[in-house]
Parts: structure tokens; C-alpha cells; sequence
């Protein structure tokens, strides 16, 4: 009974910026990577950032150096922190988990509802 629920979306000016938070709840014995997608209207879902348990970081070509990934191992949650935005960073905005919920058992890939991020011109 894994659940990840975001927040934190909404509109910006381009230029502006807005952090989104997601926070893992439920079943969970640990959490190995933490990650954010995004998809735009058309397009298909693309990998924004990723961080690991360990907290090393990837990031998109087009994002880098605008976007940070963060994680809060405690509260069993991940940020984004989304600077410089721009309209072609509209999209839905996805948090994803890879999750193990028993010791031993291999993990399982989990994802949140989305949020919406609109950035104006």
C-alpha cells in the first residue's frame, strides 16, 4: 500500500521558479532511487532527475543547472527545485520511487498522481 503524493505545481512566469515535494507513505522497508518525470501535452514521459539512496544525482540535459533533486531520507521524501523556468517546461510532473517493501524481496517501481506545472511566457 506504497503511495507518493506531490504538491507543491501550479503557474509561473518564465524565469520564475517552484519547488515540488513528494512524500512516500506506507509499506515501505527502504527506498532506493527517488526521481521525477515530466510529460508534456503530446509527448511522451521523460526523465527530469533522478537521485540514490546514496544522493547521487542525474539530471536531463535541458535542465541542468536550473533544476536541483533533493531527498530527505526521514521524511521519506523527495524535492524539486525548479529555477529559470521556461514554457517548454510545461507539463505534467511525475514523482517515482523505487521501493522495497519486505527485506529480501526484490523492489517494486511506484508512482505518484502528477502535478501540473505551467509556465507562461
Amino acid at each position: 500500500q506504497v503511495q507518493l503524493v506531490e504538491s507543491g505545481g501550479g503557474l509561473v512566469q518564465a524565469g520564475g521558479s517552484l519547488r515540488l515535494s513528494c512524500a512516500a507513505s506506507g509499506r515501505i522497508f527502504d527506498i532506493n532511487s527517488m526521481g521525477w518525470y515530466r510529460q508534456a501535452p503530446g509527448k511522451q514521459r521523460e526523465l527530469v532527475a533522478v537521485i540514490s539512496s546514496a544522493g547521487n544525482t542525474n539530471y536531463t540535459d535541458s535542465v541542468k543547472g536550473r533544476f536541483t533533486i533533493a531527498r530527505d531520507n526521514a521524511k521519506k521524501m523527495v524535492y524539486l527545485q525548479m529555477n529559470s523556468l521556461k514554457p517548454e517546461d510545461t507539463a505534467v510532473y511525475y514523482c517515482s520511487a523505487r521501493i522495497r517493501e519486505r527485506i529480501y524481496r526484490p523492489p517494486n517501481d511506484y508512482w505518484g498522481q502528477g502535478t501540473q506545472v505551467t509556465v507562461s511566457s
